[in-house]
């Protein structure tokens, strides 16, 4: 009753899509590229990071799982070694550790303020050491580069 030909064209092919369906189907996304650091594990995409940045992530990286190991391991010491004295020690170190990560953060955080606040300083005493240069040119009459054809006339 059913033939074991390949050339039965009754055939059903299983896990085979059909033209209807490749057609149907979406083109598969592709991944964004993502800059990274090199792949030699030179660290020169390292470069491009402000330096007291990298300095503040590192040191608050470390200081972060300082605390959650310590704060973790104190209890644990304490109550399954019996260890009375090391234990709530571990705990009270890896509370000052997160304090100290914080402390970190908020340092970086005032520092990059104080940058921000500086440069915005800078950018306005040129700005206004411009507007001194062109009152000081005693010119009354408006340069071509000024002509705004969009700007609405004068009223009268």
């Amino acid at each position: 009753m059913f033939s074991l030909d390949e050339d039965d064209e009754g055939e059903i092919s299983v896990g085979e899509s059909s033209d209807a369906e490749r057609e149907m189907t979406p083109d598969i996304p592709k991944a964004p590229s993502v800059k990274s650091f090199d792949d030699g594990g030179d660290f020169e995409g390292a470069s491009d990071v402000d330096q007291g940045t990298l300095r503040a992530f590192v040191v608050a990286v470390i200081y972060a799982n300082a605390a959650v190991l310590l704060v973790a391991l104190g209890p644990m010491v304490w109550f399954f070694e019996g260890w009375s004295r090391i234990g709530p020690a571990l705990f009270v170190g890896g509370l000052l550790a997160g304090v100290r990560t914080y402390q970190t953060y908020r340092a970086w955080q005032r520092s990059r303020d104080e940058a921000d606040e500086a440069a915005e300083g800078e950018a306005d005493a040129e700005a206004a050491e411009g507007d001194e240069n062109a009152e000081t040119d005693g010119d009354a009459e408006p340069d071509e580069d000024d002509f705004d054809p969009d700007a609405a006339p004068p009223e009268a």
